[in-house]
């Protein structure tokens, strides 16, 4: 199913052909949707910026197109207005069409790319040895939405988890738990994560204050990267706690990755220095091998170098990232490489992406680009923190989501008199909190901050989850009350759209295509936020509106299967951000 916006601008590069010529083939008919619903649905404003091109009035100009649009069966008579609009009004006719053909497809009309790619997206990316915090929170949503959206368009996504577990923070944790805690590098969890954190934390404190031990934690990292058996054993011990640690987290958010750490890449650095000293990029800087490239500098104004061999050999995070672009391309074939990390890498990856066009190992046909995102803030507007300074734990951020949802509705059921089982409060307060914490999130713009407010996300009113997952119970109480088996709705039932109610509503159902399509290119999920919002919205319009179960035939079966085409798709639009939707709450 084409998008209604797709097929009108199809039609008006046909006429604008015929009534011009083939010089104004693809030119861009400039169609918006109407800004006042009285003017019609869509209105083009091409007239005008032809009106220069042809030498003649915008208002002759769209006279002369409407008299070669071919249009009759998507619109009614266009009309001009102004000093050369065209508005264009939809024709209930089509629109029960299109949203019958919506209906009666399991995908809602969405065919998948007659283009798909292979794309690698890096997201979430925690730490070794760290417990993850509120700032591994937007990474691991964005990416995890960005690919389900990919996914579902047809696209063939790989979703890596570029783990920090390798470097000199090995060495210098193994080296400190040699002293004071031995069994932790020779017996599998003899420590908790959050006691290892902290003795992360007195390794680095000692790391920055004690020449000896820094010295001796460098040649545990020498070890390391040689493959000492003690140093290697010690390691993966480390390694495997904290990502069992990670996955709990990742299995209460549903998040499915592959993990693809520094330490996979390790073996491919050197490579890395000798093809770009070959190409001659490598320059020698106060003992550091670098790159530098033109339009980076630093705060005086200098060249600012990209570090790819440091002064005593080792290696650093540039150097494993022109690394992952190689393999990601050479190897995964991917043309679509995404990056979802915080703004304050932007310059990073820009620098990185930057020498490794220079070396040209990214193809023309190979797009590479970075998703950054803002910050989460507490109500202060700073950056979200624990009353300490320490970053908020992410786990703690969670199981406090669900907490207070499981007080809210407890609280609610109480003032209703409702009685439900342990197993359904137990339910709803894990879905309805974890999927709150994520559309808070990505209903933002995530370039920009916001505010983390247990309070608004919970909210049954507004642009939250609990508001979103109120509009699908709603029509699930609809199927119970009336007995209804939407699967097996009659499938030769008509779409009868009579109301505004209904025509508004139908109208939105239809734009799905295209807002999943500017998601697959923009990869803005807040896009799909602001969807499915005004789509509640306007089924709860609707649903006030227009009676459903007490209306007449055939009125009363269509009204069913635009009850159904909500739900549908309000479940398949919040799947795609993670979000499971509930038949009761």
């Amino acid at each position: 199913m084409f998008s209604t916006t797709s097929q009108l601008k199809a039609r008006f590069d046909k006429a604008f052909t015929t009534a011009f010529g083939e010089n104004l083939a693809g030119t861009d008919p400039m169609l918006t949707a109407a800004s006042n619903p009285n003017f019609g649905d869509f209105q083009c404003n091409a007239a005008m910026s032809l009106g220069k091109k042809l030498g003649k009035p915008p208002r002759a100009i769209a006279q002369t197109i409407i008299e070669n649009l071919d249009i009759a069966d998507i619109c009614e008579t266009p009309e001009i207005a102004g000093p050369g609009f065209i508005n264009l009004k939809l024709k209930p006719a089509y629109l029960e069409a299109q949203v019958r053909a919506m209906a009666i497809d399991s995908r809602l009309g969405i065919a998948p790319t007659e283009t798909p790619q292979k794309v690698a997206i890096d997201f979430s990316s925690p730490n070794i040895a760290k417990e993850m915090h509120v700032g591994h929170l937007r990474s691991t949503i964005i990416g995890d939405a960005i690919a389900r959206i990919l996914e579902f368009l047809g696209h063939d996504v790989i979703r890596i988890n570029h783990i920090g577990d390798w470097g000199t923070q090995f060495g210098m944790l193994i080296a400190y738990l040699r002293e004071v805690h031995p069994e932790a590098l020779t017996t599998a969890d003899s420590l908790d994560l959050g006691d290892l954190v902290a003795f992360y934390r007195q390794a680095k404190q000692r790391f920055d204050a004690d020449e000896t031990f820094k010295e001796t934690a460098r040649q545990e990292v020498v070890k390391l990267q040689s493959g000492a058996e003690d140093t290697r054993r010690a390691w993966k011990l480390l390694c495997d706690q904290s990502r069992r640690e990670f996955q709990v987290i990742y299995n209460l958010l549903d998040i499915k990755l592959t993990e693809r750490g520094e330490s996979f890449y390790n073996p491919l650095l050197p490579a890395v220095v000798e093809d770009l000293t070959s190409l001659g990029l490598l320059v020698e800087s106060d003992g550091a091998k670098c790159v530098f490239v033109d339009g980076f500098t630093n705060k005086e104004g200098e060249p600012l170098p990209l570090i790819v061999q440091k002064s005593d050999g080792g290696y650093n995070y540039a150097t494993t990232d022109l690394a992952a672009i190689r393999y990601r391309i050479k190897e995964d074939g991917a043309k679509r490489i995404i990056y979802v990390t915080d703004s304050g890498q932007a310059n990073h990856f820009a620098q990185v992406f930057a020498v490794a066009r220079k070396a040209n190992w990214i193809p023309e046909d190979v797009e590479i680009v970075h998703v950054p995102f803002g910050l989460v803030c507490g109500e202060d507007g700073k950056r979200l923190k624990t009353r300490s300074g320490d970053a908020v734990r992410l786990q703690d951020l969670l199981d406090e989501a669900i907490v207070r949802t499981r007080a809210d509705l407890e609280t609610r059921l109480a003032a209703e008199e409702r009685q439900e089982t342990e197993e359904f409060i137990a339910n709803v307060s894990h879905v309805v909190g974890l999927s709150a914490v994520k559309y808070a999130d990505l209903s933002q713009n995530r370039a920009s901050n916001y505010v983390f407010s247990y309070d608004k996300m919970l909210a049954l009113q507004g642009n939250t989850a609990p508001y979103m997952l109120y509009a699908y119970v709603r029509v699930q109480g609809i199927r119970r009350k009336g007995g209804i088996d939407f699967d097996n709705l009659d499938a030769g039932a008509k779409v009868i759209l009579q109301s505004d109610a209904e025509l508004v509503l139908a109208k939105h159902l239809l734009q799905l295509n295209e807002v999943l399509g500017s998601v697959d290119g923009d990869l803005l999920p807040n896009r799909i936020c602001q969807y499915l919002f005004e789509l509640s919205q306007k089924f709860n319009q609707f649903f006030e509106q227009c009676p459903v179960l007490k209306a007449e035939e055939p009125l009363r079966s269509s009204r069913l299967v635009l009850c159904d085409l909500t739900a549908r798709t309000l479940k398949l639009g919040l799947g795609l951000l993670g979000i499971q939707v509930l038949e009761r709450m």
